[in-house]
C-alpha cells in the first residue's frame, strides 16, 4: 500500500512510515507500537536524566518496569502481536542506550525478526557508538534509527551532558560533548546513505539549546535525517537540571519553536509523546500493564493473515482520510483561528473524560481547515474511579494555565468543578463524541453561536 506524505518525497519512504505511528502523524492515530525494555546501560550521562529513579504511574523515556532478558522479550512480543492486532512497529529504546547494550539488542532483533513476521523494528540510541553497528543494522533489517542530538555546538553540549564513556575512557566537559556530538552527525550521515530514515529528537531546554536547535535542526536535514522531534524538557527528581532549578518550556514557547523549524523547510513529529521505554499500544496509551509476562503464551500463535486484514483495513480509513483532506484543502485563515483541546483516547475520536486525561491534542481551525499543532501533557484531574467534581484547584489552575491559548475543550465527559475554572479561563468545555475533525467543526460553530448571542457558556 502506497499513501500520500508529507513526511518524505520518495515512495519507498513513504511506503515505510504509512504505518509507523511515530513518523506518520495519520498512522498514529490507528497503529501501535511495542517498546522492549532490554538494554539497562547507558554510556552518557544528561544534566536532565536521572535512571535511579523509577515509577510505574510515571510516563517518560528512560521509564520501565521491568527489565527483560532477549528470551523473555520474544516471548512477549508474540504474545502481544498474536493479541495486538494493530501492532505495527517494535522497537528498543532503553531504559539505557541500546547500543551500550549491543548484544542484548541485536539478540532481540534478531528473535523478532525470526518469529514475529509483518512488524517494523526501530532502534532509538544517543549515537556514541552508531557507528560501531551500522552494517548490524542494515543486516538485521531495522529500517528506522532515532537519534536524540540536543546541540551540534559542544560550548552548548556541555551544559547537556557532563560525561561520555567510551572503550574504557571517560571524557568530560566540552570534550564529551565535542566527541558525542561528531558521532552522532556521523550516524545520520551514514545511515541516510544506507537508506535507513533517520528521526532526530531534540530536547528543547529553555536557556540552553532553544535558539541552537534552529541550527540543529538545519544541519540534520542537510545530512539526511527524515524526521525532525522537537519535546520539550522533562526534568528527572534527583537530576542535575532539578538541583538546578531549570524549568520545562511552556507550550507556547514549544509551538513557536516548531513553528519557526516548519518555516524554514524542516519535517517535523508534532504528535510525540515522550513514551516509556516499556510502552504498548497507541501512541498517548500505555498497556503494557495488560500483556503481563507472566500471562504470555509460551507460543502463541500468531495469524498473520488476520493481522494483515485488519491492518489493510486501518490503511483504508488513512486513505479515506487523506482523500477527504486533499478534497477539502484549504489556507487556514490565522484571522478566524480557533484553538482547541482534545481529550482523546486514540482512534482518530474524542473518547476520553476530562479527568482521565494525562495529554490534550491540540488543534488550530478556521471552521473550514483543522490543523493539528501538537500535545501537551498535564497531571491527570481524577485517578480511577474518584469523584471528578472534588475540589482540586491547584492541578485546574496548571492545566486552565496549559490550555491558556486555547478556546474550547473536548471530552467525552467533565465534572461541574473543571467545567467552571475552565469557564472562567475563557475556555469554553464541550461534551462530544465521534470524530475529532467532524467534532471541532461542528464545535466551533456551537462556540460562535454563544459568542454572536453574547450568552454565558457555563
Amino acid at each position: 500500500m502506497k499513501l500520500e506524505s508529507t513526511l518524505c518525497s520518495s515512495s519507498a519512504a513513504e511506503d515505510d512510515i504509512s504505518r509507523h505511528p511515530c513518523y506518520s502523524e495519520e498512522a498514529h492515530r490507528f497503529f501501535a507500537r511495542m517498546h522492549i525494555p532490554v538494554a539497562p546501560a547507558c554510556n552518557i550521562q544528561c544534566n536532565y536524566c536521572n535512571r535511579k529513579f523509577d515509577c510505574v504511574n510515571e510516563s517518560r523515556p528512560g521509564v520501565v518496569s521491568e527489565v527483560l532478558t532477549p528470551e523473555q522479550a520474544e516471548r512477549k512480543v508474540k504474545g502481544v502481536a498474536a493479541q495486538l492486532m494493530q501492532l505495527s512497529v517494535v522497537g528498543i529504546a532503553g531504559p539505557g542506550d541500546p547500543l551500550a547494550n549491543a548484544d542484548k539488542t541485536f539478540d532481540t532483533f534478531a528473535r523478532v525478526k525470526k518469529h514475529v513476521q509483518g512488524v517494523m523494528t526501530c532502534l532509538s540510541t544517543n549515537g556514541l557508538t552508531l557507528y560501531r553497528h551500522i552494517d548490524r543494522i542494515v543486516e538485521l533489517g531495522i529500517g528506522h534509527v532515532t537519534i536524540t542530538i540536543n546541540a551540534i555546538d559542544p560550548d552548548v553540549g556541555k551544559e547537556i551532558y557532563p560525561w561520555v564513556f567510551d572503550e574504557g575512557v571517560r571524557y568530560e566537559g566540552r570534550e564529551a560533548a565535542a566527541l558525542l556530538i561528531s558521532r552522532q552527525l556521523q550516524g545520520v550521515e551514514e545511515l541516510a546513505k544506507r537508506g535507513i530514515l533517520v528521526k532526530v529528537n531534540s530536547i528543547m531546554i529553555p536557556g540552553v539549546n532553544d535558539k541552537h536547535l534552529v541550527e540543529v535542526s538545519k544541519k540534520v536535514k542537510e545530512l539526511g535525517a527524515t524526521l525532525h522531534n522537537v519535546t520539550p524538557l522533562i526534568i528527572a527528581p534527583g537530576s542535575q537540571y532539578e538541583k538546578d532549578g531549570r524549568k520545562a518550556p511552556r507550550p507556547r514557547e514549544l509551538n513557536q519553536l516548531q513553528e519557526q523549524l516548519s518555516e524554514g523547510g524542516t519535517k517535523l513529529m508534532r504528535h510525540c509523546r515522550q513514551c516509556r521505554a516499556d510502552a504498548v499500544g497507541l501512541l498517548g496509551q500505555d498497556r503494557n500493564q495488560d500483556f503481563q509476562l507472566e500471562t504470555m503464551e509460551a507460543d502463541p500463535v500468531i495469524d498473520l493473515d488476520a493481522r494483515e486484514q485488519f491492518q489493510q483495513e486501518l490503511d483504508s480509513k488513512i486513505r479515506q482520510r487523506l482523500i477527504a483532506k486533499e478534497n477539502r484543502r484549504t489556507i487556514l485563515d490565522e484571522n478566524k483561528k480557533t484553538r482547541v483541546a482534545v481529550a482523546s483516547r486514540g482512534g482518530d475520536k474524542v473518547n476520553q473524560h476530562f479527568g482521565h486525561a494525562t495529554e490534550f491534542m491540540i488543534f488550530d481551525t478556521d471552521g473550514t481547515e483543522v490543523k493539528f499543532i501538537g500535545i501537551r501533557k498535564i497531571q491527570a484531574y481524577c485517578h480511577g474511579t474518584a469523584d471528578c467534581n472534588g475540589d482540586k484547584g491547584e492541578t485546574l489552575q496548571e492545566i486552565t494555565s496549559i490550555l491558556s491559548d486555547c478556546r474550547i475543550l473536548l471530552s467525552s465527559g467533565i465534572g461541574d468543578a473543571p467545567r467552571a475554572a475552565l469557564n472562567k479561563a475563557g475556555i469554553l468545555p464541550l461534551v462530544r463524541k465521534g470524530g475529532i475533525q467532524e467534532v471541532i467543526l461542528e464545535s466551533v460553530k456551537y462556540g460562535s453561536y454563544f459568542e454572536n448571542m453574547n450568552i454565558s457558556k457555563g
